[in-house]
């Protein structure tokens, strides 16, 4: 049996999954925690993924590997490798304020045109250049740009700070893929290489990337084992989803994220659907929405009632809830656009104010909200032909039901899993038979 190893590198946790090249089967496996907050020191990471790849066994027999992570987050090297301050985080929004800026300084539309893009928080361009604007002396010192799964990557072959590492400080030896390179904010995913006077543009100066390897190009660690390029996370879970083109996949956690795998290039001047590219030579347009799960949270806690009772409820209604509608902005929005907006519930008359009905429109509102990041993606041409289900929020009874009414597509729901982790076993199973 040849043995592979996946890692996903997510914000709460490293988990690692160890399967048979032959047939995805899960042989062992391990998961450790990541400290909270927007901001990380990368070696909590580090620590992490070692006690995880300690849980799952060790790498004894494991032929090749690949790792996924979350994207977007600044990892900023000096020339010694050393990680200059702690890596910010997709979710750190302190560089709004730089995204506006490279708005203004070059325009949405060329961005998109360059990117794919259009600049908001999340993205390493944004904070490069708050870390050129607030901190320059650390900009200043910035040798090489590395996102959260390359540096865990450069780390795991064996590459890192002099002294703490077998193969020493060689920054060139980084590298990432089209995935999470498209996350950027400097990479062209038509020329499929970097957009150097962006990056100049954001930290001040020029800086080594990581190069970006095709899908099925390795490079090895330390013992001679092959190392997929890896992928951000969106795109190993649909490596470990097996989407094609014409799939959607729609995660309902805590926020919404919708992504289709397309074979062509998306450009959204809008800023609503972000160009990413995919980890297998197509394109990941995605729709990202802040209202999912915590909806039904919210209605589940109005009702007095847990999750399955929630979806009983639900069940019980006709469909449309004989008018009562919810729209579940209960944080604002981003798709669409609507920072400043609230939840409201209308269509409210004596007979259609009900448990069963208020519960029915709780999960149709949701659904409606995730339904617009489809809408979207249509708008730019992209075929949705079926839609894959996860996240915590894909395991109430009554989205798996009410989905493929509201979606207007059929829907299918696979088993809950590492599908990120699961992802990248199967780049490096790919890797290891070639």
């Amino acid at each position: 049996m040849t043995l592979v190893m996946g890692v996903d590198s997510s914000t709460q946790s490293c988990k690692v999954v160890i399967t048979d090249a032959a047939t995805g089967a899960v042989v062992r496996q391990g998961r450790a925690t990541h400290p909270e907050g927007t901001e990380v020191d990368p070696a909590a990471w580090w620590v992490a993924l070692q006690a995880a790849i300690g849980e799952a066994g060790g790498l004894d027999g494991v032929a090749a590997w690949a790792v996924g992570g979350q994207q977007h987050g600044m990892v900023a090297l000096d020339a010694d490798g050393r990680v200059i301050r702690p890596a910010l985080l997709w979710n750190d929004t302190r560089s709004a304020g730089a995204a506006a800026d490279l708005i203004a300084e070059f325009g949405a539309e060329q961005l998109a045109e360059r990117t794919g893009l259009v600049p908001v928080a999340s993205f390493t361009i944004t904070k490069l250049r708050w870390l050129r604007d607030h901190e320059p002396d650390n900009a200043a010192r910035v040798a090489a740009v590395a996102l959260p799964h390359d540096w865990l990557t450069w780390r795991l072959r064996g590459f890192g700070p002099a002294g703490e590492s077998p193969r020493g400080p060689v920054i060139e030896e980084l590298v990432t893929d089209r995935s999470d390179a498209s996350g950027t904010g400097y990479w062209n995913p038509e020329t499929g290489g970097y957009d150097r006077e962006l990056l100049v543009a954001a930290l001040g100066h020029d800086a080594i990337l990581p190069r970006v390897l095709a899908p099925q190009e390795w490079v090895e660690d330390e013992a001679g084992r092959r190392v997929g390029p890896g992928a951000g996370d969106n795109a190993g879970a649909a490596l470990g989803l097996g989407a094609g083109p014409g799939d959607v996949v729609v995660s309902i956690g805590t926020s919404g994220t919708v992504f289709a795998v397309s074979e062509k290039r998306t450009i959204d001047p809008s800023g609503t659907v972000a160009g990413f590219a995919d980890a297998d030579g197509h394109f990941l347009p995605l729709v990202a929405t802040l209202n999912a799960a915590r909806v039904l949270d919210a209605i589940a806690r109005v009702l007095g009632v847990d999750h399955a009772e929630l979806s009983r409820l639900a069940l019980a209604a006709q469909p449309g809830a004989a008018g009562l509608s919810l729209v579940p902005y209960f944080e604002g929005e981003r798709t669409p656009n609507l920072p400043d907006a609230t939840a409201s519930l209308t269509g409210m008359t004596l007979a259609s104010t009900t448990r069963e009905n208020l519960a029915r429109a709780a999960v149709e509102g949701m659904l409606s909200g995730l339904g617009a990041g489809l809408e979207a993606l249509r708008g730019l041409g992209v075929p949705l032909e079926r839609a894959l289900l996860v996240g915590g929020g894909a395991q109430s009874e009554a989205v798996r039901a009410i989905a493929p009414e509201v979606l207007g597509i059929p829907v299918a729901v696979p088993e809950p899993g590492e599908y990120v982790a699961l992802g990248a076993a199967r780049q490096a199973a790919r890797i290891a038979s070639a």
